[in-house]
């Protein structure tokens, strides 16, 4: 589960909503899972699952190079 550091962890659903938005207020953002799971303040396995899901639904895409960037259509 997400580790925020205090309290209970954040639901993937709400940690979707929020990676969404950090990517709409900074385009151009690509991060490395492990630099996600830095910036988002949650585990691998949580980050992994997180990014997955974005890549899954269309929002990422994960390019050769390890980053994650919004997916153009």
């Amino acid at each position: 589960m997400p580790g925020q550091g205090r309290g209970d962890p954040m639901p993937l659903e709400m940690l979707v909503a929020r990676v969404r938005g950090e990517y709409a207020e900074m385009p151009g953002l690509r991060v490395t899972a492990a630099q996600a799971s830095v910036l988002w303040q949650v585990d691998a396995e949580t980050c992994e699952r997180l990014l997955g899901q974005l890549v899954e639904e269309g929002f990422l895409r994960r390019r050769d190079s390890g980053y994650y960037v919004v997916a153009k259509d």
